[in-house]
């Protein structure tokens, strides 16, 4: 008996392309004797298409609420913001990664920035802007250049512009409110760039994979044509002591609890070169890319879990998670209109 998934990818993101290319690389992995596979792609306008079919929106909820487990491979807002855990929790499906309130404070890096501080870990000093707000003296007064521009709620670095002069910076935030009209101004961080991938298995169990080290040639810092072009290079195991590698885990798998997190999420960290040694978390990802490209398989990847029992421990977790188990190829009540 199979385990009927539905691949949920595509969206209205600037992350639309990114997303293909995750669930590319998900469709390849998933072992299709276990699983029984129906993609449905969210094309740029919001249209739904089911097994490569355009399909009224009622009937597309029907499929996914028909399923056993729903995958959703969708990056940036309109899908890793919680309004597609939304659907899916009303719907009544299991779901792979993280649940509506996570991905939502996840999303949005000022939110993020403020749990994760009363949780007490370290973060960068920043400020918030929301439509029709400027940067004022004194805020101007308590960050030190550079600082980095960004979208609140954004992914993939979209948007992101570093400001090395304060007379940039209107041009930046211009640059920025294109993708959000929320940004965040956020003092940089000088050091080593680190992710950590944290995993939770069907069992409960968290675990933090290897740390892995960015290494950006040219742009100087890791946007997104250095994540999907070939800019970076990744070493994992970053080459660390055990005991940084320890601290970095553990401020990893407290942020995974701070946000209420489910499944997976990827941490990246600065490593200050000196002064307090404490890691600085730069930002967060609820659901990082699966691409071939990215960090969070291949982390994983040298910790010993390969791609396609990576997808069966999410699939599994979500089936656990959501305590909806039940008999494989058992029928479910549709009453959609």
């Amino acid at each position: 008996m199979t385990t009927r998934l539905a691949l949920l990818y595509g969206g209205q993101s600037g992350e639309h392309e990114v997303s293909r290319r995750s669930a590319a690389s998900i469709l390849a992995g998933l072992d299709r004797d276990r699983y029984q596979v129906t993609e449905v792609l969210i094309d740029r306008d919001g249209g739904w298409h089911v097994d490569g079919q355009a399909t009224p929106l009622p009937h597309a909820l029907r499929v996914l609420r028909a399923q056993d487990v729903v995958f959703p491979a969708l990056h940036g807002p309109y899908g890793e913001d919680g309004t597609v855990a939304s659907l899916l929790e009303w719907l009544g499906v299991p779901y792979v990664g993280n649940g509506v309130f996570a991905s939502a404070a996840g999303m949005d890096k000022g939110v993020t920035k403020r749990l994760l501080a009363v949780e007490g870990l370290r973060v960068s000093p920043g400020v918030t802007l929301r439509p029709g707000e400027d940067l004022t003296p004194a805020d101007q007064r308590g960050l030190d250049l550079p600082v980095f521009v960004k979208p609140a709620r954004a992914g993939s670095s979209l948007g992101v512009v570093k400001v090395t002069d304060w007379a940039d910076l209107p041009a930046a935030l211009r640059q920025a409110r294109a993708v959000d009209p929320k940004v965040l101004i956020e003092q940089g961080a000088r050091g080593r760039e680190i992710d950590v991938a944290v995993l939770q298995h069907p069992d409960g169990r968290v675990q933090a994979g290897p740390p892995l080290e960015i290494r950006v040639s040219g742009t100087g810092f890791f946007d997104y044509d250095a994540k999907y072009d070939g800019g970076a290079v990744f070493q994992i195991p970053a080459p660390l002591d055990a005991t940084t590698t320890e601290v970095l885990q553990d401020r990893a798998i407290r942020a995974f609890h701070a946000l209420d997190c489910r499944g997976l999420l990827r941490v990246d960290f600065f490593l200050p070169n000196q002064g307090s040694r404490e890691p600085i978390v730069n930002e967060v990802n609820t659901f990082p890319g699966f691409t071939s490209a990215s960090q969070f398989p291949q982390i994983w990847q040298r910790a010993g879990i390969g791609f396609a029992d990576l997808l069966d421990i999410l699939i599994d977790g979500a089936l656990v998670d959501h305590g909806q188990v039940r008999p494989v190829g058992a029928t479910r009540t549709v009453d959609l209109v």
